[in-house]
């Protein structure tokens, strides 16, 4: 039965080659000249695209931050991010890179315009009122950002990595070229379309569903597992590029969950304790997990969604036991995942069962809402899920 909603995004999406060269400065203009350029490392220097920007900018006046990593930390990231906008009286910010990125720029957008701590707002103590516009240009499909309202951001000396969402925090505009992506290397094309897999797991596996929604769901796996392999191959493929850019865009803004229950996200909670933890690459914690947990909830309960995925994701013959066509959902997304060169258990990441109890009471305290789970989990469970993974 499709539930009701309510639902809204005021993103601009501009997608295809050569969108950012007809189309930043149009966007940027009305929303000010004092502009925070924010990335990562050096990849957007070696394509070429940071002085691209800078050329394209020239008429603005700019303020760089620059080594946002790939768990964005909240220090020294967006405390930085907070402290130069506040300085400079920054306009707007402008997010150049992968969804690590973003997510950093996000934070810092609501920090600046907040006159406390930034980890109130991060943390839902405080509510934020305002949030400084965002426009970005993403160079990695993975995590959605570019088209929702949160971000994860990790703070090191407490093991937290919180997942923060607000409605300031829809970036303004987000231009998506394929092109940025043919340098991104086969691990972090695989850890991306992982990612994107779970986040449309996490919206498939629910106690309501509809049939619009399944399809969008199913639509956007089989993409994903269509093309994966071929980005992987051949970087520089277009269509592949593009088909995973548009099919990751989707994956937490809300869309695919429209009509459905809520389902808590459990395997992001437990894999964001994970990278909290050690600091590993995000998809690459979740194909870990995901085959474990769905292996744990596999009941009477819950074999309709299994054979529901089965049989439309993977091709199951439909007239098999039901029992049997929920294992090889199971073990064929295991096999997915190893195909395209994932890490299948946590000692290939570095990861042994020494903090395992750890990272569960962490979970259970700040990861989980429980009663949105699809299956709610004990302590006792995430251990059992963590110990199988390793």
């Amino acid at each position: 039965m499709i539930q009701n909603f309510d639902y809204q995004t005021p993103t601009r999406v501009i997608f295809g080659r050569g969108v950012v060269e007809e189309k930043l400065v149009e966007v940027m203009r009305p929303l000010g000249r004092r502009v925070l350029l924010a990335y990562g490392g050096g990849s957007i220097k070696r394509m070429g695209l940071y002085q691209k920007v800078v050329d394209l900018m020239k008429d603005f006046e700019i303020t760089e931050l620059s080594g946002i990593e790939p768990n964005p930390k909240y220090d020294p990231s967006v405390l930085e991010g907070v402290r130069l906008c506040k300085e400079h009286n920054i306009d707007v910010i402008l997010s150049v890179g992968g969804g690590s990125v973003l997510d950093c720029c996000k934070a810092i957008a609501a920090g600046a315009k907040y006159d406390g701590d930034p980890w109130d707002l991060i943390s839902y103590k405080v509510k934020a009122e305002a949030a400084l516009p965002i426009v970005d240009i993403m160079t990695l499909a993975a995590t959605g950002s570019e088209y929702d309202a949160g971000g994860v951001i990790s703070r090191t000396e407490t093991n937290d990595k919180i997942g923060y969402i607000d409605e300031h925090l829809f970036p303004v505009c987000s231009f998506l070229d394929p092109t940025y992506t043919f340098t991104v290397n086969a691990k972090h094309t695989a850890a991306g379309v992982a990612d994107a897999f779970n986040h449309v797991l996490e919206n498939f596996f629910c106690a309501d569903h509809n049939m619009v929604s399944d399809g969008f769901c199913i639509s956007i796996l089989r993409t994903l597992v269509h093309y994966a392999p071929i980005a992987i191959a051949h970087p520089d493929d277009y269509e592949a590029r593009a088909e995973i850019m548009f099919a990751c865009m989707f994956g937490c803004n809300g869309i695919l969950a429209l009509g459905n229950s809520p389902s808590g996200w459990p395997m992001h909670a437990i894999e964001h304790a994970l990278s909290a933890y050690y600091d590993i690459t995000h998809g690459e914690g979740l194909a870990i997990i995901t085959p474990h947990w769905m292996q744990h909830i596999l009941s009477d309960r819950t074999e309709e969604r299994f054979v529901a995925l089965g049989t439309q994701l993977w091709g199951i013959d439909p007239h098999l036991l039901k029992e049997e066509i929920a294992q090889l959902a199971i073990d064929r997304t295991f096999q997915f995942f190893e195909s395209i060169g994932l890490p299948m258990n946590l000692r290939k990441v570095g990861i042994d069962d020494s903090r395992l109890r750890e990272m569960a009471k962490h979970i259970k305290a700040d990861g989980m809402q429980q009663g949105e789970q699809y299956v709610p989990l004990t302590e006792d469970e995430i251990v059992e899920i963590l110990t199988r993974a390793l």
